[in-house]
């Protein structure tokens, strides 16, 4: 039987009363939400805090999602169910409805949230990739007051963030651009289950032409510098079917997956590339699609 070791419990009232219970109780004090991933850590043993701050009746304050002219927000206690059913969302940013639609299941999408996945940094976990490739920029809160701190620099490695420990994740800002679009694709041994592989992709076509692009990759150890290359390569060239098989053999190559009962390093490094390829043409179709429904019909114009 699994049990988790013994642990003091608080719950916090307001995000000023969660921030001071992490600057009191100290490096052993831990935030839950959902707690789908935390808490199957300490029946393991693999996790051990010994406090647990609940912070569910923060979800008034830290639960939206909210577009403004340039940009859009979400607060960190926005449960995945939201981010999935959310119109506003879906509109601005697709990938984040074809990657919540493969999260777990029903229960932990009632529950979990976003502030929970980013924080946990689980390699595999699927919005970690998301906020990635949309260049998220994570606002944090702690004693010394707010700061901003761009996703590429928020994790620093599996399971690790560049949070202080008595500082919380408030809230996530991802910028809105003109004629984008995104898509995220996964390959799971079941419905629900963490990725064998998966991708996420961002373009911003303008001209005939890939004005912006970004690609992530998930559960395969990527390459920051490789995907890097791979948008590079991408910028300035005609949205077209050799583009994106040549961005999928270096997005293969930009990861080093490790195999297991999930499948061989060459499996991976396949779907790595075929996922990627279709990320990014589903991205651009979705681009094209969206330009010809808002051109000005004839009356219009």
């Amino acid at each position: 039987m699994q049990v988790p070791g013994s642990f003091e419990y608080e719950r916090a009232t307001g995000v000023e009363d969660a921030i001071a219970l992490l600057d009191r109780l100290g490096d052993e004090a831990r935030l839950v939400a959902g707690g789908h991933s935390l808490l199957p850590m300490m029946k393991l043993r693999l996790a051990n805090p010994e406090y647990l701050i609940d912070i569910n009746d923060l979800e008034g304050e830290l639960g939206y999602i909210t577009t403004e002219r340039s940009r859009l927000r979400i607060g960190a206690m926005t449960r995945h169910r939201r981010l999935l059913e959310s119109d506003e969302l879906a509109a601005a940013f697709p990938l984040f409805r074809d990657a919540e639609k493969v999260i777990a299941d029903p229960v932990v999408r009632n529950r979990g949230t976003i502030g929970g996945s980013l924080c946990q940094a689980d390699p595999a976990e699927d919005l970690t990739t998301v906020c990635s490739v949309l260049d998220a920029t994570c606002v944090v809160r702690g004693p010394g007051g707010r700061r901003e701190i761009p996703m590429s620099e928020f994790l620093v490695g599996p399971y690790e963030t560049a949070l202080a420990h008595n500082e919380m994740l408030i809230e996530i800002v991802i910028p809105v651009h003109g004629h984008s679009s995104s898509a995220y694709a996964k390959v799971e041994r079941r419905t629900g289950d963490w990725a064998v592989t998966a991708a996420g992709a961002a373009v911003t076509v303008e001209g005939g032409e890939i004005a912006r692009a970004a690609v992530g990759l998930t559960a395969v150890n990527p390459d920051p510098s490789g995907l890097s290359d791979v948008a590079d390569y991408l910028t300035g060239r005609p949205p077209s079917e050799e583009a994106f098989a040549q961005a999928g053999r270096m997005a293969a190559q930009a990861c080093e997956p490790v195999a297991d009962a999930r499948g061989t390093v060459d499996y991976k490094r396949h779907l790595a590339s075929e996922l990627t390829i279709r990320t990014l043409r589903t991205a651009v179709d979705r681009v094209l699609r969206s330009d010809v429904e808002h051109e000005p019909t004839g009356e219009e114009a």
